[in-house]
């Protein structure tokens, strides 16, 4: 069997020299950001599937990335509002805003 190798449909690939201009590029926003107060925030990339679906229904389903690890019905993330306001939730009362 020929398996033909492409991206998958929502992710980026970048070669070396658009990936050094990305890195460029995102260093200066977060410079940015930073001057302004805004302080760094990473979230995981694997939500529960049931959290990213609890709103939006529909539309979100066809925008995720969904599997299953045992019992756990999973999904990549496409955006950061849910980790966002999930962090918020979690950590309201230590968060430093903004975030």
């Amino acid at each position: 069997m020929k398996v033909e190798p492409k991206t998958l449909p929502g992710f980026m690939e970048l070669l070396p020299n658009d990936q050094i201009e990305f890195n460029s590029i995102k260093e200066k926003i977060q410079k940015s950001y930073e001057s302004f107060g805004f302080l760094p925030l990473d979230t995981p990339i694997i939500e529960s599937a049931d959290v990213l679906l609890a709103k939006a229904g529909g539309e979100t389903e066809k925008q995720i990335y969904r599997f299953t690890k045992g019992d756990n019905d999973l999904a990549l993330r496409f955006d950061l509002t849910v980790p966002l306001a999930k962090y918020v939730a979690e950590y309201y009362r230590r968060a430093k805003l903004p975030i």
